[in-house]
């Protein structure tokens, strides 16, 4: 019984994170986090008897993950773009 539930929430992550194509970069990310968080707490909380508390725990500390990881990927990216900029207003010798 206990691996029918997590079957079934697998799967529902899986239906989950493939209707993400409306959304922007973080939402994607921190959705993905998030199911991927959940995936593995239920995993893990069905071994001690919980896996609606393990998902929960998943759930946040993955979505959680997942926005730290776009903030980053954002930073990155601006770092990049304004040193390119800053590049293409150097004057050529």
């Amino acid at each position: 019984m206990k691996t029918m539930k997590i079957v079934v929430f697998l799967m529902a992550a899986i239906f989950f994170v493939a209707g993400c194509a409306g959304l922007s970069d973080t939402q994607q990310r921190t959705g993905t986090g998030a199911a991927a968080g959940a995936a593995a707490g239920a995993a893990i909380g069905s071994f001690y008897g919980s896996a609606g508390a393990g998902a929960a725990i998943g759930a946040a500390v993955g979505g959680a993950g997942g926005y730290i990881y776009d903030q980053q990927i954002k930073s990155k990216d601006k770092a990049y773009k304004d040193g390119y900029e800053a590049g293409k207003k150097t004057p050529t010798k």
